[in-house]
């Protein structure tokens, strides 16, 4: 006699069916049997030290790999557990999936409306309500993750887990509905392109898989390109790129894109981290802003047309109606950008100290030893200018950066998800020593998973972007500084290789590990120079 599978066991094996091949939690009760299933399934399944990093874990990998990804958790204490990082994700529009158990019964300690929650920080939720449901309600959490683009929270009521499923149809064939874009945005997009003399194109995540038609659109029509920060390395090799816009973006760069008078923004915000609160579009500039988002255009910066399309497709219509020209594509330009782009080529007075490196001569090094293969993941805080600015990546799947919300202590997480996603390329997670602190618990990740990741802890012991906006002013910041941690040491104990480096020469130790098996990862802990703000976050303060 044939044993009907339950309702947790359908949902799990259908997410699998459905498309899900990587799984990451924390497994309590109330997720043990789902989990289960998507192992029996066939799906991978990372186990994290904490729900916030399985989240973001699950939000890297979903951004690097192209897949929906998925996380598993606990109801009441364990899905809340993940409100940050999901909340990271959800503004980012990752494709993932929330698998969580949920209880409905409001006497329980365990209760609350997770449902409200997560659409509160702007996530999709889809409920099982029963065996009848259990299915479809799997199959439209994966479908909305990857053809909307969204996260998605899948709750499964304690209450219907174990009842049994004796009907289940077919998964139906995936695929989004086919996006009509009209031929007017069309038409008045190439006659302002026609019109332009020196056209810039900023491409943001939305452009990624783009890079060969907006390319090919660039150099018919001069433009130059440019990305926001988490498509940094989008355009990387071309001689027309200016990296990254905003405020890691470089003097030349700045100047270039201040100085054009079409800016086109390809499924990229235009926010005032990458316009620099406006400062880089020009007096006078026409901006066009293209995305799949019917409701991006004109969000965060007036705009004189919006195209809701895909960046690819439009790109490729585009070209078709504009005549071809250089633009400001000339060879004195060309010279210009190949040898003061990089943040690294522009000359700057190193604050070193016998006792504490200038963080921007560790980074410069640091990108010397590491090899080109890498996947860089980096954490929010008053030093993540450093490696967003002076750590080169191969391509736009190279860059990891959850900064959405902003929260500091997602960068461990984030590292481990850009690691599984990238297998090929050396992990390297950019940490600040607070939110080294927050995440910490997933460095026995990182060991139990073998991976061979290079953790750079900035460390300036304080929550140093405080420091500098309140301590000017005179602000009493003892709440913000703190006695000295020795990450190396902390490190070892986890199972890593460490290092304290104070001066360049000790970072021959990184070139030593480099050379070796890397059986264990390696951790730097950087003892930073305190006496500099960071000028981007400067900004930003300034802007809220």
């Amino acid at each position: 006699m044939t044993v009907a599978p339950t309702v947790a066991q359908t949902v799990g094996r259908t997410l699998v069916e459905t498309g899900i091949r990587q799984v990451f939690g924390v497994v309590g009760s109330g997720n043990f049997a789902v989990s289960n299933a998507m192992v029996a399934a066939g799906a991978r399944f990372v186990t994290a030290r904490h729900e916030a990093g399985a989240t973001t874990m699950a939000d890297a990998y979903a951004r690097l790999s192209g897949e929906v990804a998925a996380v598993t958790v606990h109801q009441g204490c364990g899905f809340t557990n993940t409100l940050t990082g999901l909340t990271e994700a959800a503004k980012s529009r990752t494709p993932l999936v929330v698998v969580a158990a949920d209880v409905t019964e409001e006497r329980s300690n365990f209760y609350v409306d997770q449902a409200a929650l997560a659409r509160a920080v702007g996530a999709l939720t889809v409920t099982v309500a029963g065996p009848a449901g259990a299915h479809a309600a799997a199959v439209e959490a994966v479908r909305a993750a990857r053809s909307d683009r969204r996260t998605v929270v899948l709750n499964l009521p304690l209450s219907v887990q174990a009842e049994e499923v004796h009907e289940v149809g077919a998964v139906p064939a995936s695929g989004g509905p086919v996006l009509s874009i009209a031929e007017g945005e069309i038409q008045r997009f190439a006659a302002l392109l026609e019109a332009s003399e020196a056209p810039v194109f900023v491409a943001g995540r939305g452009a990624r898989g783009a890079r060969r038609e907006l390319e090919l659109l660039a150099g018919h029509t001069g433009a130059l390109l440019a990305t926001s920060a988490v498509a940094k390395g989008l355009f990387a090799g071309s001689p027309w790129s200016l990296d990254v816009s905003g405020g890691f973006a470089s003097p030349l760069a700045a100047e270039l894109i201040e100085a054009s008078d079409l800016v086109v923004g390809w499924g990229c915000a235009l926010n005032m981290w990458t316009t620099r609160q406006r400062a880089l579009v020009g007096p006078g500039a026409t901006v066009v802003q293209v995305d799949l988002d019917p409701t991006a255009p004109g969000r965060h910066l007036p705009v004189d047309l919006g195209v809701h399309g895909d960046v690819a497709e439009v790109a490729d219509r585009v070209r078709a109606l504009v005549t071809a020209r250089p633009g400001r594509r000339t060879d004195a330009l060309s010279h210009r950008i190949a040898s003061g782009i990089r943040w690294r080529d522009v000359p700057f007075d190193d604050l070193s100290t016998d006792e504490e490196i200038d963080p921007r001569t560790a980074t410069v090094i640091l990108d010397d030893l590491l090899p080109g293969e890498r996947v860089v993941s980096v954490d929010s805080g008053n030093f993540m200018g450093y490696p967003s600015m002076f750590l080169s990546v191969p391509d736009e799947r190279g860059f990891c950066f959850t900064q959405a919300y902003q929260s500091v202590g997602l960068g461990l997480a984030t590292a481990v998800g850009a690691a599984l996603a990238q297998p090929h390329r050396l992990p390297v997670a950019a940490l600040g020593d607070g939110g080294a602190l927050m995440g910490i618990s997933e460095l026995e990740t990182v060991v139990r998973l073998g991976l061979p990741l290079v953790v750079v802890v900035y460390n300036d012991a304080a929550y140093g972007a405080e420091v500098h906006h309140f301590g000017p002013g005179g602000g009493d910041l003892s709440l913000v500084r703190f006695p000295p941690t020795d990450f190396a040491a902390i490190a070892r104990g986890y199972g890593f290789d460490a290092e304290t480096v104070r001066r360049p020469a000790d970072l021959d130790a990184v070139a030593g590990w480099l050379s070796g098996d890397r059986a264990r990862p390696f951790l730097v802990d950087l003892k930073v120079v305190r006496s500099e703000p960071s000028w981007w976050l400067e900004e930003a303060f300034r802007g809220h």
